[in-house]
């Protein structure tokens, strides 16, 4: 249960529930399930993985920035496990910016996103953290929990003609555009 996980695609039924909530941080089926999420998100080139994604229809997701092929200008940061994640607005501005998803392979889009948020989670020891996050670090986290309510990407893109097949972003990057 631990090991490295199948990631779950768009048209999989857990990636469409709101996710339950975390009772016990110390409970073994969760540290198995956190443990099977680091495990899986270390093979891939994300930035982050919310529980749904491998089928556990459970609130935690990892945040894990860095530099990767698919985010090459991502800033580094430790894998952070947040449980029961939740977030305040900070200021109403958003950009829109490229996303990906695991869930969701060979798709590109431009989507809005809040640029400051104030975060709250159980982390993985069971202790409360609130933290001001900004920029591609809060898309992240907003992307993640998106995974949580049952939403994907997808669902916040303003158009349809703001979505590409990944070999196109590749080439629109590399014109640079």
């Amino acid at each position: 249960m631990t090991g490295v996980r199948e990631i779950a695609r768009l048209g999989a039924k857990v990636l469409r529930q709101k996710a339950e909530a975390v009772v016990d941080v110390h409970d073994i089926e969760i540290r198995q399930i956190i443990e099977a999420m680091q495990n899986t998100l270390a093979t891939t080139s994300g930035v982050g993985l919310a529980a749904p994604q491998i089928s556990e229809s459970r609130q935690i997701i990892i945040i894990a920035s860095r530099p990767t092929p698919r985010y090459p200008s991502a800033p580094f940061m430790e894998p952070t496990v947040m449980i029961n994640p939740d977030f305040q607005v900070l200021s109403e501005a958003q950009e829109k910016d490229w996303e990906g998803c695991l869930s969701i392979p060979g798709i590109r889009a431009l989507v809005p996103r809040y640029q400051e948020i104030m975060i709250r989670y159980t982390d993985h020891q069971g202790g409360l953290v609130e933290t001001r996050i900004s920029g591609f670090v809060a898309r992240i986290f907003q992307h993640e929990f998106d995974h949580l309510e049952g939403k994907t990407y997808l669902d916040r893109v303003e158009n349809n003609t703001d979505i590409f097949a990944e070999s196109e972003f590749v080439k629109l990057i590399n014109s640079g555009l």
